[in-house]
């Protein structure tokens, strides 16, 4: 059940690149604001039918989870919108890129913020990420800023969701009923200078935007099933479909280039993250087999 709940988690965030283009003409700005406002609905929804109101109300009243959980929103919001702007701008293997590296941007942000040491195998695939990175700044002739700030604030979003351990729906609650109002005012802004299109565009298009709350918060929640049912190392294992599902959809069915040195970019990429996953299997694997001795240990 748990690795089913994360294949399903990431094959739909893969998907991501073919749905996102369904909600145009709506901007990236106008879809993130939907996407905001449908999913604090379907999530209260969500909450009553499972009775978890209380976990709202406790996380609510701890003032330094509020201020984390905005921080995390705001963080998310801005994923959000490059995501958006990134598939429908037809940047959709730039990303995916942001999502192959952003491993290795957390492991970068534990050193940062918990002064936490890499191992000499996790530096070397920090080292090879970096010249896939220069590499990739040569083929594009600016920064991969799309991929960055993705890996940057999905990086971060993560940090602050390990600092306040909430559960997947109250937390996905909070955090978009702290955006919530700033959304409101973006789509009363929209509609009413005429820009807006969730009701000039047809009850199709408004269902389509409406399906946004429902297309974010299943995927979240089934990753929530599958981190407490498999360890975390079958996740990370597990997190690489998305951005192989979105690289596919990029080159195959919305057919941007992947001139030469731009794939190298991607192979120097995988490569460092092939690095990255043989020493994470490999400590996993250590620290379980000494897991094991003190368990035999203390019974003997």
């Amino acid at each position: 059940m748990g690795v089913a709940s994360g294949i399903a988690a990431y094959a739909l965030w893969g998907l991501f690149p073919l749905y996102f283009p369904l909600l145009e003409p709506a901007g990236g700005v106008e879809i993130v604001a939907h996407r905001v406002l449908w999913s604090l609905l379907f999530v209260a929804v969500l909450l009553t039918v499972v009775r978890r109101w209380g976990l709202v109300r406790a996380a609510f009243r701890d003032r330094r989870t509020v201020l984390v959980l905005g921080g995390a929103a705001v963080l998310i919001a801005v994923n959000w919108l490059v995501f958006v702007y990134g598939v429908n701008s037809g940047h959709v293997v730039e990303t995916s890129l942001g999502y192959f590296i952003n491993p290795l941007v957390s492991v970068l942000l534990g050193v940062v913020v918990f002064s936490e040491r890499l191992r000499p195998l996790q530096w070397t695939a920090v080292g090879i990420a970096a010249v896939a990175v220069t590499v990739l700044t040569v083929d594009y002739g600016r920064p991969p800023w799309i991929a960055l700030t993705l890996a940057a604030s999905f990086g971060l979003y993560g940090l602050l969701k390990k600092i306040v351990r909430v559960e997947a729906a109250p937390g996905l609650f909070l955090e978009t009923a702290i955006v919530a109002v700033p959304a409101v005012v973006v789509l009363g802004v929209l509609e009413t200078s005429g820009t807006g299109t969730a009701l000039s565009g047809g009850a199709g298009h408004l269902l389509l935007l409406m399906s946004s709350g429902v297309a974010t918060a299943i995927p979240l929640l089934l990753f929530a099933a599958a981190t407490r049912r498999i360890p975390l190392s079958t996740v990370g294992l597990l997190q690489y479909l998305t951005p192989l599902m979105q690289l596919a959809i990029g080159v195959f069915v919305r057919h941007e280039p992947m001139p030469p040195a731009r794939l190298a970019g991607f192979v120097i990429v995988w490569v460092a993250l092939a690095v990255f996953t043989a020493d994470s299997l490999r400590a996993a694997q250590a620290a379980g087999r000494r897991a094991a001795a003190e368990s035999l240990a203390a019974g003997v």
